[in-house]
């Protein structure tokens, strides 16, 4: 295992990972991590608007991904997909990326994909104007999340559209994605 770890800290170096945490993601972890996250950004002396959006993207990725796990929570499968949980983030030379990853069935893929399709071919404007029709009817209807409001958030904050990768796994499962860079 100790050989191992070094591996694993050199390829988080190599591939300039500031922070990772991976497993089954709950209201607290997500919220000590999100701290860790602001503290450790507010040391690098980024602009307070760049600390900002990425802490709210890194929030709005790790919720989404708790919402969609706490929706499966009563399939035989909730385990598979709650233990699938990772969330990344990392430098690049002009800012910093969020990306996290988790198994989603199969029957959610084309959904998810018409959303980020639709939502990345938008300008900020759009994103502004679609945000608030959004949250009217999220208000309006008082049903849970998964409307799309946080993917619309996220492409509000980010410089370039959201990346994002579907791998198939098996017939009943594919693992997810996303990528947000500040």
């Amino acid at each position: 295992m100790n050989d191992k770890l070094l591996e694993l800290q050199t390829l988080l170096r190599e591939n300039s990972l500031l922070i990772t945490f991976s497993g089954k993601f709950t209201q607290s972890i997500i919220e000590e991590l999100g701290e860790a996250v602001k503290k450790y950004l507010e040391t690098e002396e980024r602009p307070q608007n760049a600390i900002f959006n990425l802490f709210s993207i890194f929030i709005e990725q790790t919720q989404n991904i708790k919402n969609y796990c706490s929706s499966k929570e009563n399939a035989e499968y909730s385990d598979r997909i709650s233990d699938s949980c990772i969330v990344t983030i990392g430098k690049t030379e002009t800012g910093n990326y969020v990306c996290s990853g988790n198994q989603v069935e199969n029957q959610d893929v084309q959904k998810l994909v018409a959303v980020l399709e639709q939502v990345n071919q938008m300008d900020k404007e759009e994103l502004k104007k679609m945000y608030k029709i959004k949250r009217k009817q999220e208000v309006a209807s008082m049903e849970g999340p998964g409307a799309g409001l946080g993917l619309i958030d996220i492409a509000r904050k980010v410089k370039q559209p959201m990346e994002y990768t579907i791998t198939e796994l098996d017939a009943g499962f594919s693992f997810f994605t996303l990528k947000a860079t500040v």
